[in-house]
């Protein structure tokens, strides 16, 4: 393998890519990988659509790049017009970005400049959730609950409050799920409490979890609980849909599924799947209605409303909705997840298996009972990806208690996917989880 000057995370090398079509990349040497986590949760309609290619190229034969200051843009304002008409009743005002740690981080300023403007300066704090994650500029980082990710940059950052994610599945108790869900939203209560409600700005969550709880659904109760406690305390709520946005869980917006409204909302990945760098965030029209009128939005990128971004994204969608991948998501996730588990009946060491439609994941531990994790040494989360890569099947890991014990892993192909391919997917698996087991010492059964 040649020398490179890149670097990313690690180190560690991967084989070239030299094309990628569907559900599937090949590298240099014509091996086939199925691409069963969409990248990091991105390539949501597959990869090298036509008509999305076509879309693009006709915009680069137009331009590719105005500056926002200088120039509106029909591609654009096509997709704003679009996104809007996706979004719950008032939430019409959107603000392009190039991805999800940009979308958060202007979600966060923008909840705090509507506060500056509306005379509550005294409100700068935002509670977020632990594990949690919201991405890596400084601003993401401290609401994220992870500690890999955190403290190395904690005295740079003002680290923003945490309660307890609502990992019910954990929990041994003779409590119902319902009254599980409705526990963890009080610590919400508890926290503002603490804090003082008057300097609380926002509670920023992610409606499914993404990597930090590998897939985490919360009980119903703890959606209704939460949105009453926002209203009744005047802290604004912000949905990170980055992951979950776009179709992923079987329905536009996770939020859907709860008939949850946020005021604001961010939104990447998936939403142009990986044919641009893009993200969006879609905000309630008082909340940007105020900021205009106090001046003007204090906050932007170069590349927000890139024209040749923003007609990928609008081609994306429309593969989205003319396709019925939203339908597909549901189907085939509900489809994907009975095959999950059914690997649970065969290895013992899958503690459990969770998510909402193509969002997915299954979590290992030593003792099902229990819940007690693997011995981080062994470094599960890093072995299975390598026997699944070995064999042509790329999922995605992460340690699931904070980043620092634990190991779950996500199974979350294109929308596109068949029952062929959940078929085809499961099998691979199922040969990478013998071969971890055996080489780890763990039982399996018949």
């Amino acid at each position: 393998m040649s020398k490179s000057h890149l670097f990313y995370q690690t180190g560690a090398r991967r084989p070239r890519v030299a094309r990628a079509e569907g559900i599937c990349l090949w590298d240099v040497d014509g091996k086939r990988y199925i691409d069963a986590s969409s990248g990091p949760m991105v390539s949501n309609i597959g990869h090298s659509n036509p008509r999305v290619l076509a879309a693009m190229r006709a915009q680069m034969e137009r331009t590719t790049f105005a500056y926002r200051l200088h120039f509106e843009n029909d591609a654009a304002e096509d997709l704003a017009t679009l996104t809007a008409s996706l979004m719950p009743e008032g939430m019409d005002r959107i603000f392009f970005v190039s991805g999800g740690s940009e979308a958060v981080e202007s979600c966060l300023k923008l909840a705090r400049q509507y506060a500056w403007v509306s005379g509550q300066r005294e409100r700068w704090k935002v509670i977020s959730l632990f594990p949690s994650y919201h991405g890596s500029t400084l601003g993401a980082t401290a609401v994220t609950g992870m500690h890999p990710f955190t403290e190395p940059f904690a005295d740079m950052i003002r680290v923003m409050p945490k309660i307890p994610a609502a990992t019910c599945y954990l929990d041994r108790d003779a409590l119902s799920l319902e009254e599980r869900g409705r526990r963890y939203a009080r610590k919400l209560r508890e926290e503002i409490e603490r804090q003082g409600p008057e300097t609380v700005l926002a509670f920023i969550m992610e409606p499914v979890g993404g990597a930090s709880t590998g897939a985490l659904v919360p009980p119903d109760s703890w959606y209704r609980e939460i949105r009453d406690i926002c209203k009744q305390y005047g802290v604004l709520l912000i949905a990170d849909e980055v992951m979950t946005g776009a179709g992923r869980t079987g329905a536009f917006l996770a939020c859907e599924h709860w008939d949850l409204r946020p005021d604001i909302i961010a939104m990447a990945k998936g939403f142009a799947a990986g044919y641009a760098p893009l993200g969006a965030m879609a905000a309630d029209r008082r909340i940007v209605d105020a900021v205009l009128a106090s001046g003007g939005f204090a906050h932007g990128y170069t590349y927000a409303g890139n024209p040749l971004a923003c007609a990928a994204g609008h081609a994306v969608l429309q593969e989205v909705l003319g396709q019925g991948l939203v339908g597909n998501a549901a189907e085939q996730g509900a489809r994907l997840r009975q095959a999950l588990e059914g690997l649970m009946q065969r290895y013992p060491f899958i503690g459990d298996v969770r998510g909402k439609g193509l969002l997915l994941a299954f979590e290992l531990v030593a003792d099902r009972e229990t819940m007690e994790p693997l011995p981080p040494a062994l470094e599960a989360h890093v072995r299975l990806v390598e026997e699944a890569y070995r064999r042509g099947l790329i999922i995605y890991s992460r340690r699931t208690r904070g980043g620092t014990v634990g190991d779950h892993f996500m199974v979350c192909p294109p929308l596109i996917v068949t029952d062929a391919d959940v078929d085809e997917i499961t099998g691979i698996l199922a040969d990478s989880l013998d071969a971890f087991a055996a080489d780890a010492g763990l039982p399996v059964g018949p």
